[in-house]
């Protein structure tokens, strides 16, 4: 599975409702450490998708999430599982701790 293009109309499903943990990457395109970010995170849906789920939001597009999240600094990953919010980082961050953000 890739990457999801969460929006507020496909929250609910995708990430509330999902029965893996799901790991989001809050980004802009104008952010120059989320481009680096990026392509690690891609590497991680790839590399687990059978056991998570991997979502990007785009800040500029869904301000509501970026909101009810309280985003101040891109990029921020946050993992949830059983639709409650049990770990999140700001920064860029190799690939090793956004692994073991997903093992918490």
């Amino acid at each position: 599975m890739s990457v999801l293009k969460i929006t507020r109309d496909n929250f609910d499903k995708e990430v509330l409702e999902s029965e893996k943990t799901v790991l989001l990457d809050f980004w802009a395109s104008w952010c120059g450490p989320c481009k680096m970010v990026s392509p690690i995170i891609d590497q991680v849906a790839e590399e687990k998708k059978d056991s998570i789920k991997v979502g990007k939001i785009n800040i500029d597009e869904e301000e509501e999430l970026a909101a009810r999240f309280r985003i101040m600094s891109i990029p921020t990953l946050v993992v949830i599982k059983d639709g409650k919010v049990v770990d999140s980082t700001v920064g860029v961050k190799p690939k090793n701790a956004i692994l073991s953000l997903l093992s918490k």
